[in-house]
């Protein structure tokens, strides 16, 4: 080999990657404690394992969000090579996971007096209704892998969430993605449903991952680099040599995150992933979800690709918009309450969508304080359906909540909260959630701002009418023949819908001091 093809320069010595273990260490906790879950399932025995699991995971999850409080606060910046950034937005949103999964973890651990987590299948490889099935159930087996999986989402969420760069960020999508499509699979009850469900969601998913890493290769070819402020340098200093790489990058990529908050036209797999599901994944998923894309979607968007907006906000602005007239439209015609949850989710992405495109602070801190508003009354309106009950299975039928506010008036009651919540009634959080949401865009995004916000007003009227109809169905409907029962929830299950109906009625009377805090923490680092 001559010297003329040896290069010029070689790395005298490897610098090792700096890490802020003080920054990360929320998310080093979470997955210690998904890695320790794991180990629980190959050697603690197997009538101990839930035990063992539910109270391992909700130590790891409080111990992670009091580091985050007392010491990730204190250390924010950019870590682990550039390749994380711990800023206010990330602390908020990582915070909001982390309740968030406290109150899932809650949800799914219920067990209704059995041995096991009464949402989840006792064996996940057998086929449904299978004698093989059937035996798992006797030798009381139980797929308490359920939440190590969850641990294990909820560190890709955090991760997520915080991601300086599209390398990492799509490493992130696929760490919370995957356990979800397993999850999604393990319902106890109408076995093939759920698979089926979780078979969609992964083929989705798949092609929807494929889209932002050929986003993320064209947006590197741009800008020689995968880093966000990178990118954003690129921009603002482009000279036009490549400027054909960038408009189809930024839609690339953004198609990839705006299937994972369920937007039109992405949204195809919500419906029935929502419905398969068991319904504490399906209250988590559609929460924490939905808050770790935004939050991605946020960074991406504020950080990365902002001196570009003028070429790809409409394009956005049309999905938002699309987003809320499907998402609204479409519930009305649904019978089943998890399928009408979905939709009604679909109709909560473009209203949020709409906060973003504001592209001013106040926008990043409505939409932070209206993802934690939603989640709070997803959850607990999903706990509440896994309570109601028909012959042992969910009563997810329509016609079988008629009169479940004459039977059931707690449970109807609460209910009825959180379906006002969700079509934005005054005094609820679901009202201040708009309008933290539509004020930004109507003070800094324009005409188009302005077009959406009066979508986004319509829309709601549409999907008021479909709460208050069933609202109307569970107190002044006669009940139909079936034996419609409300399960009384365990310690774990009580504490979870209670936090969310308080969390729904604090932040609809006295929102002041979340505003307040997501105002604080609404600016990005760089």
């Amino acid at each position: 080999m001559t010297a003329a093809l040896l290069p010029t320069a070689l790395p005298t010595a490897f610098e090792a990657v700096k890490v802020d273990y003080a920054a990360v260490a929320p998310m080093l906790i979470v997955v210690a404690a998904a890695l320790v879950g794991v180990l629980v399932e190959a050697f603690a025995p197997r009538l101990r394992r839930h035990a063992i699991q539910v109270g391992l995971t909700l130590a790891a999850l409080v111990v992670a969000f009091a580091v985050l409080v007392l010491v990730s606060v204190d250390n924010q910046g950019v870590t682990v090579g550039g390749s994380i950034v711990v800023d206010g937005p990330a602390l908020f949103m990582q915070g909001s996971l982390l309740i968030f999964a406290v109150l899932g973890i809650l949800t799914m651990s219920e067990r209704f007096g059995g041995r096991s987590a009464d949402a989840f299948t006792p064996m996940g490889a057998a086929t449904p209704g299978s004698p093989a099935e059937a035996a798992a159930d006797r030798a009381g087996y139980a797929t308490s892998e359920a939440f190590p999986l969850t641990m294990f989402a909820v560190f890709g969420m955090l991760m997520f969430v915080s991601a300086n760069d599209l390398i990492t960020m799509f490493v992130a999508l696929e760490v919370l993605s995957l356990p979800l499509y397993v999850l999604t699979g393990l319902a106890r009850r109408r076995r093939l449903l759920s698979q089926e469900a979780s078979l969609k969601y992964f083929l989705l998913g798949a092609f929807s991952s494929a889209f932002f890493l050929f986003g993320a290769a064209l947006l590197y070819g741009y800008a020689g680099s995968s880093d966000l402020s990178k990118i954003a340098t690129a921009i603002t200093t482009a000279n036009g040599d490549l400027e054909g790489l960038l408009l189809p990058g930024v839609v690339l990529t953004l198609v990839g995150l705006l299937f994972k908050i369920g937007a039109v036209p992405f949204h195809s797999w919500t419906p029935d992933a929502y419905q398969g599901a068991p319904s504490p994944v399906t209250g988590f998923m559609a929460a924490a979800t939905k808050l770790a894309a935004f939050g991605a979607i946020l960074r991406l968007a504020y950080v990365g690709l902002e001196a570009s907006r003028l070429e790809w906000r409409l394009g956005v602005a049309a999905v938002a918009v699309l987003t809320m007239v499907v998402g609204a439209v479409l519930s009305v015609t649904q019978t089943d309450i998890k399928r009408l949850l979905a939709y009604s989710s679909v109709a909560h992405a473009g209203f949020i969508l709409v906060g973003v495109l504001a592209f001013d602070v106040t926008g990043v801190s409505g939409v932070m304080f209206y993802l934690v508003a939603y989640g709070l009354a997803t959850i607990a309106a999903f706990a509440i359906v896994a309570l109601v009950r028909s012959g042992g299975s969910e009563a997810t039928h329509l016609s079988q909540w008629a009169g479940l506010g004459r039977k059931h008036p707690v449970v109807a009651g609460i209910f009825a909260l959180l379906l006002l919540a969700f079509a934005g009634i005054p005094l609820t959080s679901g009202f201040t959630a708009k309008f933290a949401a539509f004020a930004p865009a109507i003070a800094h995004g324009g005409l188009a701002g302005i077009v959406m916000v009066v979508v986004g007003v319509l829309a709601s009227a549409v999907t008021a009418f479909v709460y208050f109809r069933l609202i109307v169905l569970m107190y002044f409907t006669e009940p139909t023949g079936d034996e419609v029962a409300a399960l009384t929830p365990s310690i774990a299950s009580t504490i979870a819908i209670t936090v969310g109906a308080l969390g729904t009625v604090i932040l609809g009377v006295v929102p002041g001091p979340i505003l307040d805090l997501a105002g604080r923490v609404s600016q990005f680092i760089q």
